[in-house]
């Protein structure tokens, strides 16, 4: 199982080398950038992150934190990835009137558990609890989502947590004068997510040594091997035998599991940062806009350029324009644990899988979700049973993995209402 062959159609490249600027990135971390905390790649670790984001950041924490020593790999610098150019604005915002109650519970906890860490540890990373609006323009959704609002009721510690506005004068109080209605959530905030991972990676370099933790940027991982019971993570700067791996690498999997091409899908996003808005809003392209707008692009890996159709039309009045990969899930659920025997198999992985995990396919909604996951696939890793439980359809299964692929991405609103939760 290598990515030394001709890639696949659809399947991620690595990372490109000089991507676009993000917003997210003006003020980088002195400490992190070209960050290596040691001066050669060491050729054994315990355990080996690909990824330094939310979702491997949370992950590594943890992990130091079970006793485990981490060698963390990005492809370019630290939190340069998905986290750094984040597609919803550094919104997070768990959904509840439109998520099953287990998915919910799991988004609110990631909601609480970042909240918690920002005012213990008093993060500058600009989180701020501004609550949610989903602004609704046509009665079809809107009688959806009356239905979605009537189903929370019965849910004694959810149904406070969302509520049908209908009221012109309300409507008009949340700035959405136009819509017919919205749905209000309390529990959203919005973010600078970087300078939260930041934090995190300085203050783990800050009490950890290299054996604990080791962080090497720009050391691109090219594929993986299998070697006993243990995984060789081959880099250009060298290779490390690891006794387990953790891929927190979202739009860019399939890359290293080059049979997940087209369970997670690389899609490139252009993010645009206003100028004069009152709040900030970050516009992106949903996955049925950009299959609709001619030069739309899905399987791209590439974040080096801004598409330059979508660039055209997006350039009034604004002040910053990046683009993005975000990685889609083909079942729209993120992928979470052991890595499926089916998805690695090949003439050096005939031993199974065991050691090599995944946490990934956040489908643009990973600032509610992403912090959990790291921790919840950690504790897998370090055997904890009573662990987070993660919902599900989230956990990774050769089954899942062959249902998938037969899924089809929703590209209209009767498909999206479709996937609500029933009654």
């Amino acid at each position: 199982m290598t990515a030394r062959f001709p890639l696949q159609d659809g399947q991620a490249e690595l990372p490109t080398l000089n991507s676009t600027h993000s917003y997210w990135h003006r003020d980088p971390s002195k400490k992190l950038l070209g960050h290596r905390t040691t001066e050669s790649l060491p050729s054994t670790a315990d355990v080996v992150v690909v990824g330094s984001g939310i979702t491997g950041t949370f992950a590594a924490r943890e992990l130091v934190a079970g006793g485990r020593g981490v060698v963390m790999l990005d492809a370019r610098e630290a939190c340069w990835g998905a986290t750094g150019r984040p597609q919803n604005g550094g919104h997070c915002q768990p959904g509840v009137w439109d998520s099953t109650p287990e998915v919910a519970r799991f988004e609110l906890a990631t909601f609480n558990l970042i909240k918690k860490l920002v005012v213990e540890h008093e993060i500058s990373c600009d989180w701020h609890v501004v609550g949610g609006v989903h602004a609704i323009f046509s009665h079809e959704v809107l009688e959806a989502a009356r239905k979605q609002i009537k189903r929370l009721q019965q849910y004694p510690d959810l149904r406070d947590k969302a509520a049908l506005i209908l009221d012109k004068h309300e409507l008009a109080a949340w700035h959405v004068p136009e819509a017919i209605a919205a749905v209000y959530q309390p529990n959203a905030a919005k973010c600078w997510p970087y300078k939260l991972v930041a934090w995190l990676l300085e203050r783990l370099l800050g009490e950890h040594d290299a054996a604990a933790f080791n962080l090497q940027t720009n050391t691109p991982v090219e594929h993986l091997g299998r070697c006993g019971s243990s995984w060789i993570v081959h880099t250009r700067r060298g290779q490390i035998l690891a006794r387990d791996v953790l891929l927190a690498t979202n739009g860019y999997t399939s890359r290293l599991l080059p049979k997940m091409t087209g369970l997670i899908v690389p899609l490139p996003h252009s993010y645009v940062w206003m100028k004069g808005a009152d709040h900030q809003y970050l516009i992106h392209r949903g996955p049925e806009d950009i299959l609709a707008v001619p030069g739309g692009e899905e399987g791209i890996s590439r974040d080096d350029e801004v598409n330059p159709i979508l660039s055209r039309a997006l350039h009034t009045s604004l002040q910053h324009v990046w683009t993005g990969i975000m990685g889609y899930s083909r079942d729209c659920n993120p992928w979470v644990g052991r890595v499926p025997t089916t998805l690695v198999r090949g003439p050096d992985t005939e031993s199974g899988t065991s050691g090599l995990w995944i946490s990934a396919g956040y489908t643009g909604h990973g600032m509610p979700v992403a912090a959990l996951c790291g921790v919840a696939v950690a504790e897998m890793m370090l055997g904890k049973a009573d662990g987070v439980q993660v919902p599900g359809q989230w956990l990774s299964s050769d089954e899942r993995a062959e249902r998938a692929r037969e899924a089809q991405f929703p590209n209209t609103v009767e498909e999206l209402l479709a996937m609500l939760p029933a009654e």
